[in-house]
């Protein structure tokens, strides 16, 4: 069991996540199943929230992106039926509400869910709570924390290349964490800043491969996946 989960219950988890902010649950559809997500009620609000406190100067506020569940992790999601990951360990980065994590989790893998910031965990391990034999929850800055005796051999993100700052650091998370002869797979709405990212990541020892999903709500904007692989 999640060391972090043994010594709490649900009724409290929930209490604490009501005290930071409105919640709700959400249904939605994840490896093609129907699964309860606890998300944020009004990230919109939040937003408003967060860029009104930078602006009278408070600092160490972050802007709370992870509030929302972004198509791209629906694209991942279904991309991740071409993948064999039954009984694997899995590491998501930047999970945010967790849906690819999840999704990993749902088709048999051991995952760890890890985003920079302590809010979106919470409400993960509420959403994971009847699975948390299947999942590590845990805090990981890019390039600052590191997962110990341990390295994956797929490792998950969805949308964490729109801030060209944070590359350097990504590289380095990537390369203290995944296994020999692993992959990454990374998921954006074609983002110009990910083309960018595309040209940058390949002029530092990664082999870069690129798939399309099209996903049946827009099919118009389909979603990036960008496989990598150590070229090193």
């Amino acid at each position: 069991m999640n060391s972090d989960l043994e010594n709490t219950t649900l009724d409290q988890l929930t209490s604490a996540v009501s005290e930071k902010f409105a919640w709700k649950w959400d249904e939605i559809s994840i490896a093609d199943q129907p699964f309860k997500l606890a998300v944020a009620s009004d990230p919109d609000a939040m937003l408003i929230d967060a860029c009104e406190r930078q602006d009278a100067g408070e600092e160490g506020v972050i802007d709370p992106f992870w509030a929302t569940t972004w198509r791209a992790a629906a694209g991942l999601d279904r991309f991740l039926d071409q993948v064999e990951i039954k009984d694997t360990p899995v590491l998501e980065l930047g999970c945010g509400t967790g849906h690819a994590g999840i999704a990993a989790m749902l088709r048999g893998a051991q995952v760890t869910l890890t985003d920079g910031v302590d809010d979106p965990l919470l409400l993960v391990r509420m959403s994971v709570w009847e699975q948390r034999d299947q999942c590590t929850i845990q805090r990981l800055r890019f390039g600052i924390d590191k997962i110990e005796d341990q390295s994956f051999p797929i490792i998950l993100g969805s949308d964490v290349t729109y801030l060209r700052q944070l590359w350097p650091e990504l590289d380095v998370c990537l390369r203290q964490h995944l296994a020999p002869g692993g992959q990454v797979l990374l998921s954006d709405p074609y983002r110009f800043i990910a083309n960018e990212f595309r040209e940058w990541i390949q002029k530092h020892d990664w082999l870069y491969t690129e798939h399309k999903i099209e996903l049946a709500d827009d099919p118009e904007h389909p979603i990036r996946i960008m496989q990598l692989t150590d070229a090193r």
